[in-house]
């Protein structure tokens, strides 16, 4: 595999992990990567909106690991953010994500690009499991809420214990009331997880409605700038872990 594999989780759901997958993969994608996203929640289907190509999808990601399509078949240009491609997960699929089918598809598909971003199902069950079996690089993206952040702590021993090589803290939707109540700070969202921190993304109500209307994120806005930085920082530069003002 010539690809760079990078899984995005979480222990539970609403963190926003599609959406700042979709947003690093236009990023990484803007930095003169190709890059291929390929989500894996199905039955909760929005990398589709989020990135732009709601419409365009004739095949997803159940139709390629089941075998009714090649993977090059469900792929999508995103309308929205150029040199980012995506498999979209179903409406609803009866089966489950089986490691090796998922593997024998980035054998294919990753000499044809420089990253591979999955998007994992909340949880830690066949999506996780099977993303877990072909990454390098585990994101956790998390919440500063004492609940999201030991489902967290969770899913980094499952990463770790799997031999994962790196694993990554992600602090999403990060804003002015979130310490100093039931998380005290940023040293206890790291401690609690037990994962290095990688990035430090702002809420942005701005963010979520691009998200919601299929819309590009402002360049403007402290989000894009949080996430450009996650990215450059995957990229192997050294830039601030957050950004504020």
């Amino acid at each position: 595999m010539s690809a760079k594999i990078v899984m995005v989780a979480s222990g539970k759901g609403g963190t926003g992990k599609s959406t700042l997958s979709v947003l690093l993969g236009s990023r990484l994608a803007a930095a003169g990567s190709k890059v291929l996203l390929i989500e894996l929640d199905s039955g909760l289907r929005s990398v589709d909106i989020i990135s732009g190509v709601y419409g365009k999808t004739v095949y997803d990601i159940a139709d390629v690991l089941s075998g009714r399509c090649e993977g090059a078949k469900a792929v999508v240009e995103s309308p929205l953010y150029p040199h980012l491609s995506v498999i979209s997960a179903p409406y609803e699929w009866g089966g489950t994500v089986q490691p090796e089918a998922l593997k024998k598809l980035l054998e294919k598909m990753s000499p044809f690009f420089d990253w591979v971003l999955v998007d994992t199902a909340a949880g830690l069950g066949a999506p996780f499991k099977a993303a877990l079996s072909v990454s390098e690089t585990v994101l956790l993206v998390l919440t500063p809420d004492p609940v999201t952040l030991r489902d967290g702590h969770i899913a980094a021993d499952e990463a770790f214990a799997a031999g994962a090589k790196q694993v990554r803290l992600v602090l999403n939707r990060v804003g002015p009331g979130s310490f100093g109540g039931a998380v005290r700070d940023l040293d206890e969202c790291i401690d609690t997880v037990g994962a290095q921190l990688i990035a430090v993304v702002p809420e942005s109500s701005q963010l979520q409605v691009c998200a919601a209307k299929g819309q590009a994120l402002p360049a403007d806005t402290l989000a894009f700038r949080a996430v450009d930085n996650l990215a450059r920082r995957l990229l192997g530069q050294r830039v601030p872990l957050a950004v504020w003002g």
